[in-house]
């Protein structure tokens, strides 16, 4: 089967079809969905934002560099919890329905970020610190691997005939929001509070935030209804059955992780590590980088659902292959200048050339991986991927750079690693579309 009759028979009515939504049910769903997604990612940004203040608190070594390596490192490690939670989650969302499985999701989330929220600090309990940060990012990384994925695929089964692009941008718009708040947050933080209260407990606030906001989107997002293509399925496939499937399409789903690869590495460099570039590489201050973090944060909301609704009009091929050329040609080149001509109004206008290309690319790139990843194991397989490019690329980002500038002394290194995600990705945009890779079936099917 190819790409091309995957997408069409995915746009196919269901047996039976559904009365029309309103356009006021429509937008109340996708906010419902989308609430906890918000709220998890929101977590994950700010261990980001406040890797210095957490490297402090938890994991004291001999120089500032080691200790970020080591909080960095504590970041990376929930990103390799993905795959995991994208295999038994997904499969579990798959076989028992999207509704139930996104409540489960946002209850591990949860567990894991109250850890981080209220554990004390290496002074007051020594190691068992670093041991129960480390716990709380595992149990976020397991829940992460299949909630975009969980909310992808609900967005774009949900979402009315030949706009699909445009639906499932909001997966990704909502994380911009999230950026956002912690940003505002962070800045309006630093406004009103002295720098070494800040990094004594203040930094905690923020966390402290996002656990009160929690029992609310427990609330709105239990009120989800299930969507009508899940019931539409006459069989829902066990694990054992799913995992063949899985086998069988393993090229389709390692490609499908090609493509994400782009979309992961631009985002975590110009959201989570921007703030530590612009305070340890161009000695801006606190409240410049989290400016700066917060107009990537509106560009990236502006540019996705934008360019979601274009490729639903000319193609997710044209839009994904441009993108991905320009961040492999640009990257490097664009970062170097900054470093060369270091100012907050620069690196506001490298940054948003950065959002364009990653708001762009990803508009495209995430309605056309629920597009290809065959409709029995679609939350498994695209939670897989997308958790198999994160892990390896885009989660190690802010670790990676950090490592890439102190060795080779050139601070404009990060852009490398972006380039080269660019390549990847447009090496697999080639793949899909010409239809060198397709999907497969299984013996048992």
């Amino acid at each position: 089967m190819s790409i091309q009759s995957i997408a069409k028979a995915d746009y196919a009515a269901p047996p039976v079809a559904p009365k029309p939504a309103r356009a006021h049910s429509k937008l109340a769903t996708v906010i419902r969905v989308t609430s906890g997604n918000f709220i998890e990612m929101y977590d994950f940004f700010l261990f980001g934002f406040y890797a210095s203040h957490i490297a402090a608190a938890f994991f004291p070594a001999t120089s500032e560099y080691a200790a970020l390596m080591m909080t960095f490192a504590t970041f990376g490690a929930g990103f390799f919890m993905r795959p995991l939670g994208a295999i038994f989650l997904g499969s579990y969302i798959d076989r028992i329905g999207r509704r139930k499985g996104l409540v489960l999701t946002l209850a591990i989330m949860a567990s894991g970020t109250a850890l981080i929220a209220f554990v004390p600090g290496y002074a007051t309990i020594g190691l068992l610190a670093p041991v129960l940060v480390l716990i709380g990012r595992l149990l976020q990384g397991f829940s992460a691997g299949v909630e975009l994925g969980g909310v992808s695929v609900y967005l774009s089964e949900m979402a009315t005939p030949g706009n699909k692009g445009f639906y499932v941008s909001w997966q990704s718009a909502s994380q911009q929001l999230a950026v956002i708040c912690s940003a505002a947050l962070g800045y309006a933080l630093n406004q009103s509070m002295p720098q070494e209260v800040i990094a004594d407990w203040g930094w905690r606030i923020p966390f402290f935030v996002g656990c009160s906001i929690i029992p609310v989107v427990f609330y709105i997002r239990k009120s989800l209804q299930e969507t009508e293509a899940y019931l539409a399925q006459k069989h829902h496939p066990t694990f054992s059955e799913m995992m063949r499937t899985m086998t069988a399409n393993w090229p389709l789903v390692t490609v499908g992780a090609m493509l994400v690869v782009l979309t992961t590495v631009a985002f975590y460099l110009i959201t989570v590590y921007t703030p530590t570039f612009g305070k340890s590489v161009l000695k801006l201050s606190t409240e410049e980088s989290l400016l700066v973090t917060l107009c990537v944060g509106v560009s990236n909301f502006i540019w996705l659902p934008v360019m979601g609704a274009l490729s639903d009009r000319i193609g997710r091929w044209p839009v994904m292959a441009v993108c991905a050329t320009l961040t492999a040609v640009t990257a490097y080149p664009a970062l170097s200048w900054l470093i060369a001509n270091p100012s907050f109004g620069h690196m506001v206008m490298i940054e948003l050339w950065l959002s364009f290309l990653y708001g762009s690319y990803n508009g495209a790139t995430i309605v056309a991986l629920t597009e290809i990843i065959p409709v029995q194991i679609r939350t498994t397989g695209f939670s897989l991927a997308y958790s198999l490019a994160t892990a390896l690329f885009g989660g190690m980002t802010p670790l990676l750079s950090t490592w890439l500038i102190e060795v080779t002394g050139d601070k404009a290194a990060p852009g490398y690693w972006m380039a080269g995600a660019g390549a990847i990705s447009l090496v697999a945009t080639f793949l899909v579309y010409r239809g060198i890779v397709k999907e497969r079936v299984p013996a048992h099917a």
